[in-house]
């Protein structure tokens, strides 16, 4: 009777496990990110979010309030159930592994480029950031509803490991959105250019620099969970450091 229990308590853990996993891959959409592949961590949030399903939130305000002024995160803007759906780890290889990609780093060795195919890089190139490595190198999509006057959009699409990310830079305006996956930013309006490596990652910056930081010098800064968009404006320095194995797309306004 004991041996019974105890094989029908056995089978259960299992069957849980299982289904925690099912469920956990349904989340992920495949993209998982073992434990101790996760240096980075989610920070606080000190960046305006606006929750398009509890809230109404106007062209006209977008543009008043944030556009030409600050960043904003735009949670459920649009659904993009299908284009996550497209996005799983095994539907995306399974339609676009044969396809050649280019890798590059976002630091002085971007110089170094490489062509692969998609498959391959996932399987044996894209691996988690650690401290020890320098950086490596639209269809059914729906954009956040808000646009800039005079200005035509241009999509990129990324799958990327933990502990990647892109150092401080600036370029025109935009808005990311993550797939899968958690990616946190870090931003400085125009005038307040951060010190930083541009040869060291943002990981790096993260775990040497962050909590040297005086109260005044702190970036603004979100953590963005799947679903959700970040807007960045115009020359707005900003950092990403990816918490998870991830999946994004980006909107450049120009």
């Amino acid at each position: 009777m004991i041996r019974v229990n105890f094989l029908l308590a056995t089978f259960a853990l299992i069957s849980y496990s299982q289904e925690e996993a099912n469920t956990s891959q349904k989340k992920n959409g495949g993209w998982t990110t073992l434990d101790e592949e996760r240096i980075a961590q989610p920070g606080p949030c000190n960046i305006d979010r606006v929750d398009i399903s509890t809230m109404t939130f106007t062209q006209k305000q977008f543009i008043e309030n944030y556009a030409y002024h600050r960043p904003v995160v735009i949670v459920k803007g649009t659904d993009n159930s299908k284009f996550h759906a497209m996005c799983e780890k095994s539907q995306l290889l399974e339609k676009y592994g044969h396809k050649v990609v280019r890798l590059s780093s976002a630091n002085t060795y971007s110089y170094d480029k490489r062509d692969v195919e998609l498959s391959h890089y996932v399987d044996h190139i894209m691996r988690p950031q650690t401290l020890d490595r320098l950086g490596n190198g639209k269809c059914c999509y729906n954009p956040t509803p808000y646009s800039l006057p005079n200005l035509s959009a241009m999509f990129s699409f990324g799958v990327v490991a933990a502990g990647t990310g892109v150092p401080f830079h600036f370029h025109g305006p935009g808005f990311a959105e993550v797939i899968y996956g958690r990616k946190r930013w870090f931003m400085y309006p125009p005038e307040k250019q951060p010190a930083f490596n541009p040869n060291k990652t943002t990981l790096h910056w993260l775990m040497e620099e962050y909590e040297k930081l005086h109260p005044s010098d702190m970036p603004l800064e979100c953590t963005i969970d799947q679903g959700e968009a970040i807007y960045f404006p115009d020359r707005w320095w900003h950092g990403t450091l990816n918490i998870d194995t991830s999946v994004f797309i980006s909107t450049f306004l120009g």
